[in-house]
Formats: C-alpha cells, sequence, structure tokens
C-alpha cells in the first residue's frame, strides 16, 4: 500500500523513472550505477509496500544519478523533471536530497538561490516556519518536496538534517576526506557534510545511522555543538530533559537562545521526531 504517500510524490518518482530509462536507453556507455537504481524503483513502484521515506530516499538517489549521467549543465536533453523529483530535505534536483548527488564532488549541490517569495500549497502565511521556509529557500538550504510543496509535517533523517546543517553553514569542504562512519559510502549524498559534521565534533563514529529519523534532543545538540558548545549558566528545566542526558546542556543553550521551546506541560520532548518546517526554524532562528 502507498500509505500516506502523497500522489504527487509517486507522480514525481514515476517521471524522474521515466527519464531515467530514456537516458539509459540512449547512453553509449553503460551505467550500471543508473541502471541498479532504475530497478530499485520500478521494484518499489510495483511492490504496492511503499513509505514516504522510501519514496524520498529513492527520488533522492535517482534524481542525482540522472543528473550526473547529463550532459555539462547536468540535465539529460529533455529533461523536464528534475524540478519536481521530491527531496529529502529540499528538492531533490540534488539538492541533495535536499540536494543530492551519489557523486561526492557534486553531492548535496544547493538549491538555486533567490529572492523571489516562494509560494507553496502547504506552507500559510501564518505558519510558524513561513518566514524559516522562506529564508531556506531563498538561501538555498533547501527546496521543497515539489514545485508546489514544502512537506513541512515530514519526517528528516540524520543525513538529511546534517546536510541542512552544512548548507546553513556555506557548504564549507571537509578538511579530510578520512571517513570515520562504517555506514556511509563515500557515494552518499551526504558525505561531505557528515565528515564537515564530524570534523566539527557535531557527530561522531563509528556509526551515523544516517537514516533514521532526527529527534529534537539530537538536533539541540547538532546546533549546540555546531556552536562551539557553549557554557551554559542554568540546566534545562523541562520535565522530560534529565541533568544527565547528553541533549541536556544543547536543550537548555536552545532554549535560552530561544531557538527552541517546550512542546508544552513542562516538556521538550526529546525523543520526538523533527519535521522538516521545524528543522528550518531550528536553523533559522540558530542563524
Amino acid at each position: 500500500m502507498a500509505g500516506n504517500v502523497p500522489e504527487q510524490m509517486l507522480e514525481a518518482l514515476r517521471k524522474l523513472l521515466a527519464e531515467a530509462k530514456k537516458l539509459a536507453a540512449s547512453s553509449p556507455k553503460k551505467n550500471e550505477q543508473l541502471e541498479g537504481c532504475i530497478d530499485k524503483a520500478q521494484a518499489l513502484l510495483d511492490g504496492g509496500d511503499i513509505s514516504i521515506d522510501a519514496v524520498t530516499k529513492l527520488t533522492a538517489e535517482l534524481s542525482a544519478l540522472v543528473k550526473g549521467a547529463g550532459g555539462e549543465d547536468g540535465k539529460p536533453a529533455g529533461s523536464s523533471v528534475q524540478k519536481a523529483a521530491p527531496a529529502a530535505a529540499g528538492r531533490t534536483a540534488p539538492a541533495a536530497s535536499a540536494g543530492t548527488g551519489p557523486d561526492k564532488k557534486a553531492d548535496a549541490a544547493a538549491p538555486e538561490v533567490s529572492n523571489k517569495p516562494v509560494q507553496f500549497t502547504d506552507v500559510k502565511p501564518d505558519a510558524y516556519y513561513y518566514e524559516a521556509v522562506q529564508w531556506a529557500v531563498q538561501k538555498g538550504i533547501a527546496s521543497g518536496t515539489t514545485e508546489t510543496t514544502f512537506s513541512p509535517d515530514q519526517t528528516c533523517t540524520r543525513a538529511q538534517t546534517i546536510t541542512l546543517l552544512w548548507r546553513a553553514a556555506g557548504s564549507p569542504a571537509p578538511k579530510s576526506q578520512d571517513n570515520p562512519f562504517t555506514d556511509i559510502k563515500e557515494s552518499a549524498y551526504y558525505y561531505n557534510a557528515a565528515l564537515w559534521a564530524a570534523e566539527r565534533s557535531i557527530i561522531s563514529g563509528p556509526a551515523f545511522k544516517p537514516d533514521d529519523a532526527t529527534t529534537r534532543g539530537q538536533l539541540a545538540t547538532f546546533l549546540y555543538r555546531n556552536a562551539g558548545s557553549p557554557a551554559v549558566g542554568d540546566k534545562s528545566t523541562f520535565t522530560d530533559v534529565p541533568g544527565d542526558a547528553y541533549y541536556a546542556k544543547p536543550v537548555a543553550w536552545v532554549a535560552a537562545k530561544g531557538i527552541a521551546a517546550g512542546t508544552g506541560e513542562g516538556m521538550f520532548s526529546p525523543d520526538t521526531a523533527c519535521t522538516r518546517g521545524q528543522i528550518v526554524t531550528f536553523l533559522y532562528r540558530a542563524k
């Protein structure tokens, strides 16, 4: 069952799959990576058991491969789906899954920067994340999951979150290509973002668990460490944040800075998965 996967996401994947098949058929050289991804996408669509995370992840991978196999401008001839493909933390036109590419040299390319207001059908002007979404898109940090939607309530993975944090920092190149993680391949769209984050002690190995959802406690910790782990006067007063939790100081810091507030009734909900709307809002307030 496709479950709660929006039809727009499925349609975008179908169009991208058709483009990929056309490209693979016309290519004079065999592209095993692209053909393998085509097979996975077809199997996903034919299988019936489809999730948003699976569609998002595969769309990001396929979009990046299609772009990488294209011409000088990175687009296959006649391509019309690059901007429509959903992405993991932004539009997948290697907007790393938010703009992601399997080639680390082109990976996580940021979405195009624009000063124009962005209109998404699922981001209303009165939403708490409205300004944050505008900022993230205009700065090339994130993009929509389709041409008309941002999917603010969609859960973000750790890989997507680190990619967004990396882009917000200006997409700096890691100082070394030494990979401390056992579960990150060099071809991953988030490869450089993860190496950069590891160098800054934002994340550590040996397992990164890129496909796990980012929790509120983890996001607070990422931001706190990215800021240099500054001193915190008082520990968190949230009833669900133990004083000895790894995220206790980060939560106290983001609360003191006005980056994040509680979820009600004196709670922070540190184990709750973060949504795209929440993550861009945290980043916006932390800038």
